[in-house]
């Protein structure tokens, strides 16, 4: 009531964010918290624990408020998840997505917004998702009329989402009152309602290669949150308006690793099987695809045929197919032209980027133009946004917000950027980016590589999870040898008196080791070093990293020395081309964890910037 809630909770976030957040979410508190929470005081709900910004599990995804109570009838606990608008109207976008005057971009219905958060909820936590029927939601658009929003109205209702307006407050105070107990006597249920809330145990988030299978084949295993629902949308408007009114269009997804590009490109993938929709999933990457095909068929291998590479649209039908979903779509070359291709299609190749837009009627581009990792990948905005426009399609772009991988970790995100000086990021210790007690994401460093070894390995069996040590490319990659008539990886990876093989090569079988594709997925891939080409597009529970002399700290800046790389591709590049390569090569590595990460630098004055980093 003194209009000071909204400035506690801006120097709140200035603690437990690393950037504080922006003058509009804090005008969003100011505006919205006071309305509402008034209202729940009005309706006899004063007692019940308000939790606000309540980060989702293992996400980077904040609910505005959850009311924490117990149910009047059942005296069980009763959560309301409440999504708060300021929106004074809006009309529907189709789907499930909504215009709001001045924003860009279409964005999610909000009742689909918070059911989405509901359902999340309830599936990444095991008490609640034995008793689904104790979580509600609602969405409350506290400046709206009901003839500024009706026709948003009309939008589906369930008791994880409903919709309420300035004018029908009168049925939101019934709706919390059939929710909430008003006795103030159950004040102390409340709060041991909210401890058990914030003190859940909570399931890991559901890896994408264990789903990719029954995703394909069955149903939805995924729930996508906010932009990650309306990039999906997106796409599947286009695919209705390219069927009615024969128009291409293209759609580009950006996101960070980690943000749900390869998420929403197998959920894409498989309810557009389930229409009978013509659609192919394609990347520049082979162990990405081969791991897919090997994943997604083992039930039915048909569907191995679905994965393509993009340098295969070379000769396509323009237009045969609805959709081709190009992930990883950093990794688009110049041209799809390499040494097996025939000299009369070498005559006629043009840009990949114009053969994979030519090829569908909806071309799909998920990339992070961070992740370049080699000379002549192109995949950028920029370029596909140009090439769409020569061809005369409509684009729609999407951005993905937040880091769904590394525990959801926001903080690890902006850690990452500050350590390697990416964009704005300003460099800080782990210990002062973490202040709340609930961050579940690890950070540590290892002063050798068979501690860092150690530390997977006690993760590993701690957890049960799934670990993997990667390196940067700053030793020899040998064929495998002979001995005693087996053959064998040899131990290139050499720091000290620890010695490593690096994964198996391509098309160069080893025994007990498995094939370079599988290096991240086959459990058989922990002893040997991965490196960036086996590791990106891919996650697993603990990362290892070792920083290599390709990549040093000297006189407080990043320094790339080019004479310590043994990537024949990356040393062609010019110095300043070759340093934001390196430098990408290090991010991938660094993000690939979902639980932790745990980093070692050959070089004895980067290994004390890491330390003090990490600490």
């Amino acid at each position: 009531m003194s209009d000071r809630l909204h400035t506690v909770l801006r120097e709140q976030a200035r603690i437990q964010f690393e950037s504080g957040v922006g003058a509009a979410e804090v005008r969003s508190w100011q505006n919205s918290l006071p309305a509402f929470l008034t209202d729940v005081v009005e309706a006899g709900l004063g007692h019940v624990e308000v939790l606000l910004e309540h980060k989702l599990p293992h996400n980077p995804k904040r609910v505005d408020v959850v009311l924490c109570g117990t149910h009047p009838r059942r005296g069980t606990p009763s959560y309301v998840l409440v999504e708060l608008k300021q929106w004074s109207s809006a009309e529907p976008a189709g789907g499930d997505l909504v215009r709001v005057p001045r924003y860009p971009e279409p964005v999610l219905h909000p009742v689909e917004q918070v059911r989405r958060y509901c359902e999340y909820l309830v599936d990444s936590t095991p008490a609640l998702a034995e008793r689904p029927d104790a979580v509600h939601g609602l969405a409350y658009l506290h400046n709206a009329l009901e003839s500024g929003v009706w026709r948003l109205s009309q939008y589906g209702m369930d008791e994880y989402g409903r919709l309420y307006t300035m004018d029908t407050r009168a049925q939101l105070v019934d709706r919390l009152r059939a929710l909430l107990d008003t006795d103030p006597a159950t004040r102390e249920a409340a709060s041991r309602a909210a401890e058990d809330l914030l003190n859940a145990r909570h399931a890991p988030s559901k890896p994408l290669l264990d789903l990719a299978a029954r995703e394909i084949q069955d149903r939805e295993q995924f729930v996508l949150l906010d932009e990650q629902q309306v990039a999906y949308s997106t796409v599947l408007q286009a695919v209705e308006r390219a069927r009615t009114s024969r128009t291409q269009t293209v759609v580009v997804v950006l996101g960070g690793p980690g943000s749900g590009k390869s998420v929403i490109a197998l959920s894409l993938l498989g309810e557009l099987a389930r229409l009978g929709r013509r659609a192919y999933h394609a990347t520049g990457s082979s162990a990405f695809t081969n791991t897919l095909r090997k994943v997604a068929a083992k039930r039915a291998p048909r569907v191995k045929s679905m994965f393509k590479y993009f340098n295969n649209f070379m000769d396509a039908e323009p237009r045969g197919l609805d959709v081709l979903i190009c992930d990883e779509a950093h990794r688009i070359r110049e041209t799809s032209v390499n040494r097996y291709t025939r000299a009369e299609a070498r005559q006629r190749a043009r840009r990949q980027v114009t053969e994979l837009i030519d090829a569908a009627w909806v071309p799909v581009f998920l990339l992070d133009e961070h992740q370049v990792v080699r000379p002549g990948e192109m995949g950028s905005l920029r370029e596909v946004t140009a090439a769409a426009e020569a061809l005369g399609c409509r684009v729609e772009v999407v951005h993905l917000a937040g880091q769904y991988r590394c525990g959801g970790s926001e903080f690890f995100d902006a850690w990452v950027a500050g350590l390697l000086e990416i964009g704005r990021g300003r460099a800080r210790a782990w210990s002062d980016l973490v202040t709340r007690e609930d961050e579940d994401f690890v950070v540590r460093t290892a002063g050798s590589p068979a501690e860092l070894e150690e530390w997977l390995l006690a993760r590993r069996a701690e957890s049960g999870g799934t670990a993997r040590l990667a390196a940067g490319y700053c030793w020899r990659w040998s064929d495998p040898v002979v001995v005693d008539g087996t053959k064998v990886l040899v131990p290139d990876v050499r720091i000290g008196d620890w010695q490593r093989p690096w994964n198996a090569k391509p098309d160069k079988r080893v025994p007990d080791a498995p094939e370079s594709h599988y290096w991240a997925s086959d459990e058989r891939g922990f002893g040997q070093v991965g490196c960036v080409y086996t590791a990106q597009g891919f996650e697993y529970d603990w990362a290892g990293v070792v920083f290599g002399p390709d990549f040093v700290r000297r006189d407080g800046r990043w320094v790339a020395q080019r004479q310590f790389s043994h990537d024949p591709a990356v040393k062609k590049a010019d110095d300043a081309h070759f340093r934001d390569l390196v430098r990408n090569t290090y991010k991938v590595l660094l993000t690939r964890g979902m639980r932790g990460v745990c980093v070692h630098s050959t070089d004895a004055e980067t290994q004390e910037y890491l330390e003090k980093l990490a600490r």
